[in-house]
């Protein structure tokens, strides 16, 4: 598992699925769309090439990649968005 943390983001990918992925998809959208920060190395989508400095100050949290690795990829990618008050709203509304 590939834990990556960006400003008020984290991404979280199951790098056993990237095994059998042909076609890496989230790499492509994150150089397509915003800073290329996801490389594949081995096979798998890695920033080991870039501090975890770098990775907040460039990351952009577009969300390209979990789209891309949903629609395109082997469903490997989640995005945390952390929301305060979340749990709360839906305890009172009966929604969790």
């Amino acid at each position: 598992m590939l834990e990556i943390k960006e400003k008020s983001i984290t991404i979280g990918i199951d790098t056993n699925k990237c095994d059998i992925c042909e076609t890496k998809a989230c790499a492509a959208a994150c150089k397509k769309y915003a800073r290329g920060l996801l490389q594949i190395v081995d096979g798998k989508p890695s920033v080991e090439h870039l501090s975890a400095e770098e990775v907040l100050r460039l990351g952009t949290e577009c969300l390209a990649c979990e789209i891309a690795c949903k629609f395109e990829g082997n469903k490997a990618l989640t995005i945390n968005i952390p929301i305060a008050g979340l749990d709360v709203y839906l305890t009172k509304r009966g929604l969790q």
